[in-house]
């Protein structure tokens, strides 16, 4: 049984991530479809519009036979980890034989390429790179800027590639992180069609971005209805339900009364003990607290924003201080230990067979609830759902213990 993986957030599953869930199948000619999907805080640091396990339900529904939890320790980090965690999980399975990709241009060749030659990490990208993370410019750019001046110092055609393009950042990545484990699956690359990434207008009929999805849920006031043109029926039904709920849609919002009173009671000192806070970052918060006008998260990263910190950076550090993510939490040398566990959040009958076949060749355990083991980032990812369920006005409290009590969903 042939399976190809894929690693996503679904926030929410729209026409888009359809399309891309039938390709990967397509060309591939994949049977099975396994997903790695962040939790309920992700890689640009916001909450999920909806829970970890409407939105694992939104992905069986849309074709996937697996969906796996991706650690909060890597969905909230740069490209780099993320991407490492992902890739981690995958192949952590024993059984996902290809990885398949969204991306800007499509061409995993070049990206491939470029892998080769960035893999053994040049000492002289290596100083590039940190000179330019010391001129303030934000990671992606620095790392895109560093790798394109190595490739052109070395004559290669494929500098001109447009490493600066979110997708083609991640699938870097992912290519570099299949080589540092020593991995043997194919990666591939599907291009994106009629909508970047981080896209916040609606141009086509059918297809839009997730950021422009949640701007028309937010700007609607919590309406749902006009998100039908550009998903499945099957999320819009599973959106529906968890608004009937009072569970969804999610925002900033629903943290700003527990985040901002850690960030006025806590000392600058303590926050510059918290992941993401680095450079001075806490007497910047400090600061900025003090000029609001309403409590507010847009209106703290609005005063919060430089050149140097990104507003993708300020929610990732704003989601490490509300989860309590200390920086020896997540160092590197944790991180780039990888996965000591896979998480099962949901599976079809063709995912229960793959799970069948995972207990003989998994590397690592597979765990179906937090009380099926005792590793930190597992706990992790308890705490977080207790964090995410607080902040819900419909919640009860056993809502903050669905990590050890909630089974898998299956379709």
């Amino acid at each position: 049984m042939s399976t190809v993986g894929l690693v996503v957030e679904y926030n929410p599953l729209h026409n888009g991530h359809l399309y891309h869930i039938q390709q990967s199948r397509k060309i591939t000619d994949a049977e099975s479809v396994i997903a790695v999907m962040s939790g309920h805080f992700l890689q640009r640091g916001e909450p999920a519009i909806a829970d970890k396990w409407s939105r694992a339900e939104m992905a069986l529904r849309a074709g996937c036979d697996l969906v796996l939890e991706l650690p909060v320790a890597y969905s909230g980090q740069p490209a780099q980890w993320f991407a490492y965690g992902a890739v981690a999980a995958l192949a952590a399975t024993g059984v996902c034989d290809a990885l398949c990709f969204g991306s800007e241009s499509g061409n995993a060749d070049a990206l491939s390429r470029i892998a080769d030659r960035l893999a053994a990490e040049p000492e002289s990208m290596r100083l590039r790179l940190g000179a330019l993370l010391k001129e303030g410019l934000p990671y992606p750019s620095a790392y895109a800027a560093a790798a394109r001046q190595l490739l052109e110092a070395s004559g290669e055609a494929d500098a001109a590639f447009g490493l600066a393009q979110p997708n083609h950042t991640l699938g870097l990545h992912y290519m570099l992180a299949l080589r540092k484990l020593g991995s043997p699956m194919r990666a591939l690359s599907i291009r994106r069609e009629k909508s970047d990434y981080n896209q916040s207008s609606i141009t086509d009929t059918a297809i839009a971005s997730a950021t422009a999805l949640r701007k028309l849920v937010v700007e609607s006031g919590g309406a749902l209805d006009g998100l039908a043109p550009y998903v499945p029926g099957s999320t819009l039904a599973v959106l529906r339900r968890e608004a009937a709920a009072g569970k969804a849609p999610v925002t900033w919002d629903a943290f700003a009364r527990p985040l901002f009173h850690l960030l006025s009671s806590l000392p600058a000192s303590e926050l510059g003990t918290y992941a993401e806070v680095t450079e001075g970052l806490e007497h910047r918060i400090k600061g900025a607290l003090r000029e609001l006008r309403s409590w507010r998260v847009d209106e703290l990263l609005d005063l919060l924003k430089t050149k140097r910190y990104t507003r993708t950076k300020l929610q990732r550090t704003l989601a490490r201080i509300l989860l309590g993510h200390r920086k020896e939490d997540l160092d590197a040398e944790r991180l780039a230990a990888g996965v000591q566990y896979v998480r099962v959040l949901g599976f079809t009958a063709r995912g229960q067979a793959l799970l069948k076949r995972m207990k003989k060749t998994a590397a690592v355990p597979v765990v179906h609830t937090a009380a099926d083991g005792d590793w930190p980032y597992l706990a992790m990812d308890a705490r977080a759902t207790a964090v995410y369920a607080a902040a819900l006005p419909a919640s009860r409290p056993a809502d903050a213990w669905r990590d050890y009590t909630v089974p898998p969903v299956r379709a």
